[in-house]
């Protein structure tokens, strides 16, 4: 890996294109590395997971919307609509938007954090959108999520965007089309015009995930992939974009980020060197944000301590910086304590989860966030209870460059009413890859069988399994496989006319 040095110019000096951050990340797009084989493995992974989330969130009202958005643009030899007949095809870039949306809407795939958040399986819906409608093969869909994942983690690792309220698909958009470059074996300039392109329109601010947070939480991904496409699309034809778009003097770093007297240290793999950042992610367990996904698993231990949730007087979490003041009490979002806030709201409330995994003991990701199971009274107690807490110990755990040492959890302190405390502390998730049961291949084709179940049958949901574990053979034109079909009268419609 090198560590590559990122920072603004003056426009009175002319910085060559070949130092600028979009050219070298189109180097490595463009550099036809071979692929890892354990990268390999875990794509297919994040592709069963992703249709585990699509599928259970079908019926899911952002989900009908785009959905049906996307059907008004039916296009011979596109791309395929999860939920919809594979035989139907439509535009890539709106189905990679139905997808895109599908696959977020539950916040139920999975995540890297560092400097920034992401979730890097929202590269793969635009990826194999593009790949159906130019009849690519399982090798290059492959070559192209690898290399989405790459860019995306590390302009995570050395970019921060919530410091300064830019939402993190700003990451998202240069991936995507990085990844599609690679996919699609374009050069390096034309995969250079298009990540700059791609970062230029995906701009956006934190308010999607901030106060009271709606349905866009699970657009915004899907939007940006879109807008990726539509980029790519563009500079094939010849078109260019603004540029240095991270270097210059009234670009995305001088203007919206640190600054003219930034310095990023962006690390990106050797031009021929494998990429293997896909393998630094991880999945969730519990349809919950990130940092939320450790302090589950302490929840439901912690109940086995304390044998009357009623003597609970209080209950102190200390954290990580970003946990504290994202989904914690130094949000200072009153909605987050609020028990008819919506549920993008509550997956993004620590002290609501906590409360719910310590009484139930258990997650789930529609019983969970019931209005009903919101509003009950004792859960309402415990979860004003609770307040967190930034511990530098945490903060620095969780921006620990080494992945064996990187944490996201906390020490949860509970004080009883009798002024006995109960004391507990997890770096990790269980099922993190450093965890104590670390998601393999079987745990993913559980999660896919336990959330597509009394949606698909038995037979839909053999043949997709059959089909993405043998991705690496599957032949140009054979990607529409990759779909999933569900009864149509198991598909809900949301027949409120629009524009299209």
């Amino acid at each position: 890996m090198i560590n590559h040095i990122v920072k603004v110019y003056p426009s009175k000096i002319h910085l060559q294109k070949k130092k600028q951050l979009a050219w070298k990340i189109a180097e490595i797009a463009s550099d036809n590395s071979r692929l890892d084989k354990d990268s390999v493995e875990m794509v297919i992974n994040r592709i069963i997971d992703n249709a585990s989330v699509a599928i259970a969130s079908l019926n899911r009202r952002p989900v009908i919307s785009s959905r049906e958005m996307a059907l008004k643009h039916s296009r011979n030899n596109g791309a395929t609509i999860f939920g919809v007949n594979s035989k139907l095809k439509f535009d890539c870039e709106w189905a990679a938007w139905s997808n895109g949306t599908a696959v977020r809407e539950l916040d139920f795939h999975d995540t890297f954090l560092a400097a920034d958040y992401s979730h890097p399986g929202d590269n793969i819906p635009p990826l194999i959108s593009v790949a159906q409608q130019n009849k690519k093969s399982g090798l290059d869909l492959l070559r192209g999520i690898i290399t989405a994942y790459e860019v995306q983690v590390n302009l995570v690792k050395g970019i921060c965007l919530h410091k300064h309220k830019v939402d993190h698909i700003a990451h998202l958009g240069p991936s995507v089309a990085a990844g599609i470059g690679s996919m699609l074996r374009l050069n390096t300039e034309t995969i250079y015009q298009a990540i700059q392109q791609a970062l230029h329109t995906t701009i956006s601010t934190r308010q999607s995930r901030k106060g009271e947070i709606s349905s866009w939480k699970a657009y915004a991904p899907a939007h940006a992939g879109k807008l990726a496409i539509e980029a790519v699309d563009r500079v094939m034809r010849g078109e260019g974009a603004p540029s240095p778009i991270y270097e210059g003097e009234d670009s995305v770093i001088a203007r919206i980020l640190d600054g003219k007297k930034a310095l990023y240290r962006v690390p990106l793999p050797k031009k021929g060197e494998k990429k293997k950042a896909i393998l630094e992610t991880y999945t969730k367990e519990y349809s919950a944000e990130y940092q939320s996904q450790a302090l589950i698993d302490l929840a439901k231990k912690l109940k086995k301590k304390i044998q009357n949730l009623n003597q609970i007087k209080k209950i102190d979490i200390f954290t990580s910086h970003h946990t504290h003041y994202v989904i914690g009490t130094g949000a200072n979002d009153p909605q987050k304590m609020d028990p008819t806030a919506s549920r993008e709201t509550l997956d993004h409330s620590i002290m609501y989860i906590f409360a719910v995994a310590l009484e139930d003991g258990t997650w789930h990701h529609v019983k969970s966030y019931t209005k009903s199971r919101a509003k009950r009274k004792s859960t309402i107690r415990i979860w004003k209870s609770i307040k967190t807490y930034e511990d530098k110990k945490w903060t620095k755990k969780y921006h620990d460059p080494d992945p064996k040492r990187k944490a996201f959890g906390a020490k949860v302190v509970i004080t009883l009413k009798n002024g006995k405390k109960i004391s507990e502390e997890q770096g990790v998730a269980d099922a993190h890859p450093y965890g104590s049961r670390p998601f393999k291949r079987k745990n993913y084709i559980k999660k896919f069988l336990t959330l597509t179940e009394n949606i698909l049958d038995k037979k839909e949901r053999d043949r997709f399994l059959k089909i993405v574990q043998n991705l690496k053979k599957l032949k140009s034109g054979q990607l529409n496989m990759l779909n999933i079909q569900v009864k149509k009268s198991k598909i809900k419609r949301n027949l409120r006319k629009g524009i299209f």
